[in-house]
């Protein structure tokens, strides 16, 4: 909690600094108010007062308590814009942190996680900071004040008050004792919670179409329960906080009076009217002392789930980008869209093999390279290397004549367009989506002109063009409202719009028919013919027209070359090519 609140800047921790000052100020007109009750006591037994003397002290005491109120006003608005402000500027740290995160790094937190991080932890966070700048910088001022103004009427009830303390702390000892293991495990079971939903969601189709839904049902509900049960066993403890605390103040209360009454009975005289006007100035400064524990009740509740939320977000602004990109730019030495992999190796963090072993291809500007192999064989992972989503184990690769490693992370992204395996689309319009990233790198926007462009070399143009809103028309989350086909299409549009040097689909080609496939990479090569194309595909009739294909096996170079060399002598492509199409078609 600590390391967290150290993130507080100047203008907050001066924010709090004058809430400390009105907090200060509003405590000493509450205790300043019990004094004026006294002097109206005590002129209500004396003898010819007159209704000005009990006026005047009670004027006083209004007057104290709107000035107090107008204090906690002030205190509660300056509470809520530190505790607002703060942690949607930790929320901003929290989302670009993670945007800085390599692939490997994203692996270390389930999405669910990372979620419930970035919303429900935040949260605890955020209603911990207000109502604790209100409640934790009052409570001490008020016991301290409060002991100081109780401190000379009386052992006895001193004593009392004394024991009453020490009865409430080993309460609260107890109680967050129990409580604090608790809330860790529910922050992890609404990550379960969540992840379950997330999946039930995303894959409805497939639940319904294998009659899943008992089975979802009673997976949800374990998970449901689970939550329930340890969220109910802490709640129901902390519900003995708010009966332990009034049972402790009525018996405080109690205890007050009755020795008080012992003490009167036993004075004489005109010392009997000091000591009554005592006991209803303890009593007051006793409640107030017990009041200030009520209020750290609340922060005692909020306290469990706050330290673990307050954890569980350092975590992720703890973990240390595992890529790094330089400051400045080397300057490219050779022609743009060059690219060589020089024994190039690679292993996953925790794997005994390598997923790519000494890969070795230079790829000259304007070339096709095509990847080609059995799944798990590495294909993705060059793609995901050439863009220095991770980092190598041996070797090096280089885009025009300079290492990755050299490139600052824009201008790396710059140079390379990418459609990935799975279509990714984001919710806005088509324009939105295929404009996405390219305006915030230039001046201005991509002209319509440019986006329909792209969507005819990505063969998008027939289904965007024909709808009514054609470029404005919407684009649900996921692309959910477009076909597997046409979301293939829409990223490929996104990916040439940029007119990048490098242009890289990993398998994204696998949704459409063989004619648009065809028609696509002829597009391609005509629009296109200066970017280097790496396609990963696992169609044979992709990659038939590459100038270089790469077959993969487990990781290793099982051939490179031409299809016509391939197919003559590289057993690993025959066996894909044969058990795609016939002799004839391949020929």
């Amino acid at each position: 909690m600590v390391k967290i609140l150290k993130r507080l800047n100047r203008k907050e921790v001066g924010m709090i600094l004058i809430s400390i000052l009105f907090v200060a100020a509003q405590v000493g007109l509450e205790l300043a108010i019990p004094g004026y009750m006294t002097k109206i006591t005590t002129a209500l037994e004396t003898k010819g007062t007159t209704a000005a003397q009990i006026l005047e002290p009670g004027g006083t005491m209004l007057l104290y308590s709107i000035l107090s109120m107008a204090s906690s006003v002030i205190v509660g608005y300056l509470a809520a814009h530190v505790a607002g402000g703060f942690t949607a500027r930790l929320r901003r740290s929290v989302f670009n942190q993670v945007l800085d995160y390599s692939t490997a790094d994203i692996g270390k937190f389930s999405i669910p996680s990372l979620l419930t991080r970035s919303t429900n932890d935040m949260t605890q966070l955020q209603q911990f900071i207000a109502m604790g700048m209100q409640v934790i910088i009052k409570a001490p001022i008020t016991v301290v004040w409060a002991i100081m103004k109780i401190a000379n009427k009386g052992w006895q009830w001193t004593t009392a008050t004394g024991v009453a303390v020490l009865i409430l702390i080993l309460m609260l000892t107890v109680i967050l004792t129990l409580v604090q293991p608790r809330f860790k495990i529910v922050q992890r079971l609404t990550d379960r919670l969540n992840l379950i939903t997330r999946e039930n969601l995303n894959g409805i189709r497939v639940v319904h179409a294998y009659n899943a839904e008992n089975y979802q049902n009673t997976k949800f509900g374990k998970a449901n329960n689970d939550l329930t049960n340890t969220n109910l066993f802490a709640n129901r403890v902390l519900a003995l906080m708010n009966p332990g605390m009034t049972l402790i103040s009525s018996g405080l209360t109690l205890a007050v009076y009755a020795i008080g009454a012992v003490i009167i009975n036993e004075a004489t005289g005109a010392t009997k009217l000091t000591l009554f006007s005592n006991m209803i100035v303890f009593s007051s400064y006793a409640m107030q002392i017990i009041m200030a524990f009520l209020l750290l009740s609340i922060i005692f509740v909020l306290l469990p789930r706050v330290t673990v939320s307050a954890a569980r977000i350092n975590e992720v602004l703890d973990v240390t980008p595992s890529i790094t990109y330089p400051d400045m730019d080397k300057t490219a030495q050779q022609a743009p869209g060059t690219i060589v992999f020089d024994d190039v190796s690679f292993k996953f963090n925790g794997a005994e093999a390598n997923a790519i072993q000494h890969l070795s291809f230079k790829a000259r500007p304007g070339e096709t390279i095509a990847l080609i192999g059995a799944t798990g064989s590495g294909k993705s992972t060059v793609l995901n290397l050439l863009a220095r989503r991770y980092d190598l184990t041996s070797g090096s690769i280089t885009i025009d004549g300079v290492n990755v490693n050299a490139y600052t992370e824009k201008t790396l992204n710059n140079k390379i367009g990418y459609a990935p395996q799975k279509a990714v689309l984001f919710s806005g319009t088509v324009r939105s989506n295929i404009d996405f990233g390219t305006s915030t790198n230039k001046s201005e926007p991509m002209t319509d002109n440019q986006i329909h462009d792209a969507l005819e070399t990505a063969q998008a143009a027939d289904f965007v063009m024909t709808s009514s809103e054609q470029l404005d028309a919407p684009v649900a989350q996921h692309g959910d409202n477009y076909s597997g086909g046409q979301k293939q299409r829409l990223a490929i549009a996104r990916a040439v719009a940029r007119k990048p040097e490098i242009l890289m689909f990993d398998d994204s080609f696998s949704a459409l028919d063989y004619a648009t496939d065809r028609k696509l990479r002829q597009t391609l090569r005509e629009k296109h013919r200066d970017a280097t194309k790496i396609i990963v595909a696992q169609r044979i009739s992709t990659v038939m027209d590459a100038d270089q294909i790469i077959v993969l096996d487990q990781g290793k170079v099982a051939g490179i070359g031409t299809h016509k060399s391939l197919l003559a002598d590289n057993k690993v492509y025959q066996e894909i090519a044969y058990s795609q199409l016939s002799k004839e078609e391949l020929a």
